[in-house]
């Protein structure tokens, strides 16, 4: 597929201009963690006017070499334990959920390509999750009209939910790169997301030690402003196999999937 593969035009979709970048950067949460390097938005808020112009050239450099720089896969991992007494239990490595500390300034990059491209990371309208504006209680109230419907026609409905285990790890990145490709992605950004998937590196942190680097070749990374979108697109071809139980409705919030019929 990739070598009759063309896409649609890049037209501007590489073009980030200085007025984006400097929104962007303004936009940013504060009171986030320190990412790798030390970095964090108030750096960026309060940097010289003149990072906007810089980081406007280097995101076009990007594109235009379908490359990114590797600082942009580097992140940590920080161990929170997902249970609230854990100071009189032992615990072992199931009883903690790994945190991944992002770079700040891949952050503002893939904002960057939000923005120029969110068309083409648009879901259908079953998936409630990362999506502005939605959340858990619009895909609660869709599930109790769509049943109290069956349910006032003299019907019955059966549920099954199903939560996707470790979702982002499971990610197939050449599934995921078909699916763009069936999105007509540019191609250059769809060499320039290869790239930046294939060249992930993390190390884990536990207090003031840091483990050795390992890499990552698969999945899409937490942490990432991408990834949910990403991962939204992979699944985003379920609620059409629905077709298989006649008269069904599925909704997706993030990976919690709901299938009623």
């Amino acid at each position: 597929m990739r070598e009759s593969y063309f896409g649609y035009a890049l037209a501007d979709y590489g073009t980030f201009d200085t007025e984006l970048v400097s929104k962007i950067i303004y936009d940013l949460k504060r009171g986030k963690a320190l990412d790798i390097s030390g970095l964090t938005a108030e750096h960026l808020i309060q940097a010289h006017p003149i990072l906007p112009v810089i980081l406007s050239k280097l995101f076009r450099l990007c594109v235009l070499c379908k490359h990114v720089p590797l600082g942009f896969g580097h992140s940590y991992i920080v161990p929170l334990p997902k249970v609230k007494e854990c100071t009189t239990k032992s615990l072992n490595c199931e009883d903690f959920r790994g945190i991944a500390i992002s770079p700040v300034v891949s952050k503002i990059f893939e904002n960057c390509l939000l923005a120029k491209l969110g068309d083409f990371f648009a879901t259908q309208n079953n998936q409630f999750g990362f999506k502005k504006g939605l959340g858990c209680n619009h895909a609660i109230y869709t599930v109790h009209r769509v049943v109290e419907n069956f349910v006032n026609g003299g019907n019955t409905v059966n549920l099954c939910s199903i939560d996707i285990s470790k979702a982002f790890d499971k990610v197939n990145n050449h599934a995921l790169f078909m699916k763009l490709m069936k999105r007509n992605l540019p191609l250059a950004l769809l060499d320039l997301l290869e790239n930046w998937l294939q060249n992930w590196f993390f190390v884990y942190q536990m207090e003031s030690c840091f483990s050795d680097v390992f890499a990552i070749r698969f999945c899409v990374r937490q942490g990432s402003v991408l990834s949910p979108f990403l991962f939204a697109i992979y699944l985003d071809d379920i609620p059409v196999f629905r077709s298989l139980i006649p008269r069904s409705f599925v909704v997706m919030y993030a990976d919690d999937i709901m299938i009623y019929y």
